[in-house]
């Protein structure tokens, strides 16, 4: 049987054996921009070319159709990453702009548009708008239209909470960034599994609001910290090569790990802890009652 290469000078030969080595893909969040919406930007710049020789009025209708249908593919982009974050997190509120929805109105109006310089006629620019609006409906969905595990939840503070999650994770993402830089396998595997821990707390909190107050200095003030620190690392270990400041970054991503799996754990067993306190009241409740609750 195959086995993976791990000798002295494998770049994972130096793993950390104090810090549990967890799947750094656990809660990754890959780009949902795929093959078919790139592909989007390519009817308008067909288009736009074979409008070239139209004369004035087909060159306008060209050019503007195209621009909607370039609109519609930039809405599209912007609606994939939407529903992805919603899809990631337990507790989200759907999107207040429909982004796919209307990029595919937009689709509509340019197929419309591109239908009218080929043949004037408004049915026939109706029907050619429609069955663009239609297929790009059944090729890319619709947005999510309902909030998801929100029920019992105040409004305010769950507004807090993805105001700061978002800043988080924009923490996160310059931090992926800045990782990529230093051109070390190792550096991106541990910054992957560091934001896998990270992304664990800010479920966490998002499932329970109350818990903002005690993770906000995570989910701000080190996690900036991290950012700025893996910038300056970034930049030294790019010029240098130091082997030094190499270690002590993987130093500093174990300490960082430890402590926001703790700060997790300790949420987490305070929140089972409130659940017992409300199940024991319940069940006295029940027996003052009369309500004897078999427990074998």
């Amino acid at each position: 049987m195959a086995k993976r290469y791990g000798g002295h000078y494998s770049p994972e030969a130096e793993s950390n054996a104090s810090v549990p080595q967890q799947n750094p893909y656990k809660n990754a969040q890959p780009d949902p921009i795929g093959l078919r919406s790139n592909l989007m930007f390519v009817p308008p710049a067909v288009l736009v070319l074979f409008s070239l020789m139209d004369g004035a009025t087909g060159l306008a209708l060209g050019l503007i159709g195209g621009g909607f249908w370039t609109a519609a593919a930039w809405m599209l982009r912007e609606g994939l990453r939407a529903e992805s974050a919603y899809d990631a997190r337990r507790v989200a509120r759907r999107p207040a702009l429909p982004r796919k929805l209307a990029a595919a109105f937009l689709t509509g109006v340019g197929g419309a548009l591109a239908a009218w310089k080929a043949e004037p006629g408004l049915l026939i620019a109706a029907v050619y708008g429609s069955a663009a609006l239609g297929l790009h409906l059944a090729a890319f969905g619709f947005d999510p239209m309902k909030d998801k595990g929100v029920e019992g939840i105040d409004d305010f503070q769950q507004s807090r909470v993805a105001r700061v999650v978002d800043d988080a994770e924009d923490y996160l993402t310059a931090m992926r960034d800045a990782a990529l830089r230093a051109q070390d396998r190792q550096i991106e595997t541990r910054v992957e599994q560091f934001q896998s821990v990270a992304r664990d707390l800010f479920r966490t909190v998002e499932e329970d609001p109350r818990d903002l107050t005690a993770a906000r200095k995570y989910l701000t003030v080190y996690l900036q910290g991290a950012r700025d620190a893996t910038v300056k690392f970034a930049d030294i270990y790019g010029r240098s090569g130091d082997a030094q400041a190499r270690a002590d970054y993987l130093s500093l991503l174990d300490d960082l790990e430890k402590n926001f799996a703790a700060r997790n754990r300790k949420m987490l067993l305070e929140d089972r802890s409130d659940l017992t306190i409300e199940i024991d009241v319940l069940r006295d409740r029940l027996q003052r009652e009369g309500v004897h609750l078999d427990l074998t």
